[in-house]
């Protein structure tokens, strides 16, 4: 922001208010840009259902601790470099807004993709497979869902390290694609709306089924909530 006669600037409950030389008892207002006015804190969502719900294919223990301490974190992580980012932005440091990319995007990432997560998991009582729209453009594109489960399965035993597997929708053709992020990189980042992503770290099934990410991407497939996967497809195609 900028005043051609400011001799001094400021800030108070977001706004900057410039004492101009030629009276000094007057005062400019000027609103701060909506970039760096104060941004609300993320939180972590609720979830729909149980711990134990999802059991046996995924631990009570493995949910609440994934929910309550990872995802926790990563929106304790997002809002602080928010928070800093701000106060960056406000002062012009470019140095420390820049540096703070990396765990916005890390963090943020964390944020979005677990909030999905959850909505994409179903217990096995109430699992159903895809039908309608989803149905049709899975066997349209992948032959049958089995032939998806086989071919997403391997993409994402194939993630090196940690990430995300992913079933997402090219707008542009109209088509699925699976794919693979690292990290906590967002689905957004392939150029794909997030139809289903399954998460990959180690935090989501060590637990249960120790180092052998096969067996559990083999078993999740029973607790995929295939109407909210339709319903995201619907909604965007």
């Amino acid at each position: 922001i900028e005043h051609p006669n400011t001799v001094k600037k400021l800030l108070q409950n977001n706004v900057a208010y410039y004492i101009e030389p030629s009276d000094q008892q007057k005062v400019a207002k000027c609103p701060l840009p909506t970039s760096i006015r104060q941004l609300s804190s993320v939180t972590v969502p609720d979830l729909k259902y149980d711990y134990s719900a999802l059991e046996p294919v995924i631990s009570a223990e493995i949910m609440q601790i994934h929910h309550t301490k990872h995802h926790q974190a990563y929106v304790t992580n997002f809002n602080v470099a928010m928070e800093k980012y701000k106060e960056a932005e406000i002062k012009g440091d470019l140095a420390t807004m820049i540096a703070l990319q990396g765990a916005i995007k890390f963090n943020g990432g964390g944020h979005v993709n677990h909030s999905m997560f959850w909505d994409m998991l179903c217990a096995p009582k109430d699992f159903e497979p895809p039908s309608g729209d989803i149905e049709a453009a899975i066997n349209a594109e992948f032959g049958s869902l089995a032939s998806l489960q086989e071919k997403f399965s391997a993409s994402a035993v194939g993630v090196q390290g940690s990430g995300w597997g992913w079933l997402g929708l090219n707008k542009a053709s109209g088509k699925l694609v699976i794919g693979t992020t690292p990290n906590q990189d967002p689905c957004s980042t392939l150029g794909l709306v997030p139809l289903l992503g399954i998460d990959v770290w180690e935090h989501a099934y060590y637990l249960q089924y120790k180092n052998v990410r096969p067996d559990y991407l083999k078993a999740v497939w029973s607790v995929v909530n295939w109407k909210d996967v339709g319903a995201r497809y619907t909604s965007n195609k």
